[in-house]
């Protein structure tokens, strides 16, 4: 396994970071507890989940899986460097979500006794609050980090303004501020190009790529549909997904096939070879997909390679403004 640092931090995580979303609705206790502790077994080390994971009345349900693998002891908690995110409604109530301090007080002692641990190493903000001054989410921040209940903050579908307005204020107070943005980025979905990762490098945040296969169109869909071996719904929204990119998907198996690779497996290669990444989120549903996502820390890119891939894939044309202006 591959290690580096987490921003500009002295943090040491593996190059994979572990998703948890699927456990609990997908799969079930013991298969993540398994899962977990494969991961630790080839040195994945960076686990990454959300208190409303479960989702509708089963919101928690993940945290709790985790929690119970802590529970059954072995150093696993003490080899794993835990993130998980608060925003979401917990509740019905007005003050069940969002980024408050009395929120935020509330949602980290929840997450941790559901956890079963008492801190949290990576505690990441799910979506910008615009109706919170950042003063006030830092000095809750900064009171949790006094209590030993966190040790970092990050920030999810942060914008790269709103990375700037949360380090600008939290240089005012004199805090470390944000370490990492998790954000949706995948050779589909390329617009944190423009000023989302340079505003990361800038600051010095690790950056964590959510959906790095775009819902499976970079695995191998076309191939999977034709040998009848898809495990996603290719109906709906998924079939219009693949309609709308069916050239450069067509373009892309071929090419990864030229080279004998997996096309999810290639993916995840072309974002570690991205220089603001930190780390992609692989949330295998099975051992198996967890299993295939480890090849891509063997997969180099040449220059010529990453070429052909900016042909299939162009992105937004780089940072802005150069990409829509002169």
């Amino acid at each position: 396994m591959e290690y580096t640092h987490l921003g500009r931090t002295g943090l040491s995580v593996s190059r994979l970071c572990l998703g948890t979303m699927n456990f609990g609705p997908v799969t079930t206790e013991p298969d993540a507890h398994a899962i977990m502790d494969h991961a630790h077994g080839q040195g994945i080390n960076f686990f990454d989940t959300a208190n409303v994971y479960g989702w509708g009345e089963n919101k928690g349900l993940t945290e709790r899986i985790i929690g119970s693998w802590f529970a059954t002891g072995g150093g696993r908690r003490e080899r794993t460097v835990l993130a998980t995110k608060l925003y979401g409604d917990m509740g019905e109530w007005p003050n069940d979500g969002k980024l408050s301090a009395l929120n935020i007080r509330r949602a980290c002692d929840a997450s941790l006794q559901r956890l079963q641990t008492d801190y949290i190493d990576l505690y990441q903000m799910h979506h910008v609050d615009r109706a919170t001054p950042w003063d006030e989410i830092w000095e809750a921040m900064d009171v949790l980090r006094q209590q030993g209940k966190i040790l970092y903050v990050g920030s999810s579908n942060f914008a790269g303004w709103h990375i700037a307005q949360g380090q600008e204020a939290a240089r005012r107070r004199g805090t470390l501020g944000l370490v990492s943005e998790q954000s949706i980025y995948n050779l589909v979905e390329r617009t944190v190009e423009l000023e989302v990762l340079p505003a990361a490098q800038h600051y010095g945040l690790g950056v964590i790529p959510w959906s790095p296969l775009h819902g499976g169109l970079l695995g191998g869909v076309l191939r999977k549909l034709e040998d009848g071996t898809t495990g996603r719904s290719t109906t709906g929204r998924a079939a219009e997904a693949i309609e709308e990119h069916r050239p450069a998907i067509e373009a892309w198996e071929a090419f990864c096939a030229e080279r004998g690779e997996n096309p999810g497996d290639v993916a995840l290669a072309w974002l570690l070879h991205q220089p603001a990444v930190t780390a992609p989120i692989v949330g295998p549903r099975t051992m198996n997909q967890l299993e295939g996502g480890l090849r891509a820390l063997d997969i180099t890119l040449d220059e010529a390679a990453l070429a052909r891939i900016d042909e299939i894939f162009p992105g937004p044309g780089g940072t802005a403004p150069e990409a829509y202006a002169w």
